[in-house]
């Protein structure tokens, strides 16, 4: 029994060994390997790695796509609405060794960088434009940040703002401005009918002041459709030129 009993801290001590050479790294996993505090050009995995002790050293980066909340921002857009905008953001690591070398954490770093932006791309537009142009914004803030976290292996590979809040009071007022904006839109159409209306007939009364058979026509069309109505009284209007026909036919 004491033989046995003085081999199992060294068993003990061999798997503890063996658990510090002997890594494995899942499909989606890379290993960053420091050799004496030196970094290789690639990243190791995945599969088996074999680390030698004291000397390697290695940290595991996921290379799946990661999804974070932003935070709920407090924005002051261009035309001075105070709003509040929160948003999703979706990267990736692309290289693993500058993930760890470039950056103490590149987690932390894309969060704070993704709030910054956001705020400063959402501040140099309207209110209108927030709630309106959301696609275009998205797409500005995603390749802001894909082109200043590219020097940390880091890909944006896409921004979505979800929510932005505006304060009760001012709802109310923009409810008065799309009504007023409404009004407006109301009155320039009925503007352009009452135009279009006018051109219309000043070209109808110069084609009939020109076409004395045209004048006719629309004369007798015109009787048409009072007569149509028994119930009216017709009066026959007659001009002066027809009445002087009338007597100078009555004189011969």
């Amino acid at each position: 029994m004491g033989g046995i009993g003085f081999y199992i801290p060294i068993i003990l001590a061999l798997i503890v060994l063996a658990t510090s050479i002997i890594k494995v790294l899942k499909e989606y996993e890379r290993g960053v390997i420091f050799t004496l505090g030196r970094v290789g050009r690639k990243a190791a995995g995945p599969g088996l790695v074999i680390l030698i002790p004291i000397i390697q050293v290695m940290r595991k980066v996921d290379m799946r796509t990661l999804v974070h909340d932003v935070p709920t921002q407090d924005v002051i857009s261009q035309d001075n609405v105070s709003v509040k905008v929160n948003a999703v953001i979706y990267y990736r690591v692309v290289d693993a060794v500058r993930s760890i070398v470039q950056v103490e954490n590149f987690m932390a770093a894309t969060s704070q960088l993704a709030q910054t932006t956001l705020r400063s791309v959402l501040g140099k537009h309207d209110l209108d434009e927030m709630l309106q142009e959301r696609d275009k914004l998205n797409k500005d803030i995603q390749e802001i940040l894909d082109q200043q976290t590219e020097a940390w292996g880091i890909k944006v590979s896409n921004v979505e703002i979800k929510h932005v809040d505006v304060d009760p009071s001012m709802i109310r007022a923009i409810a008065k401005q799309a009504e007023a904006e409404r009004e407006r839109r109301a009155k320039v159409i009925l503007a352009d009918g009452e135009e279009q209306a006018a051109t219309k007939l000043s070209e109808a009364a110069t084609i009939l002041a020109t076409s004395p058979g045209a004048m006719e026509l629309r004369y007798l069309n015109a009787l048409q459709e009072i007569a149509s109505d028994k119930t009216n009284t017709i009066v026959f209007p007659f001009s002066m030129e027809q009445v002087a026909k009338a007597i100078g036919a009555d004189n011969r």
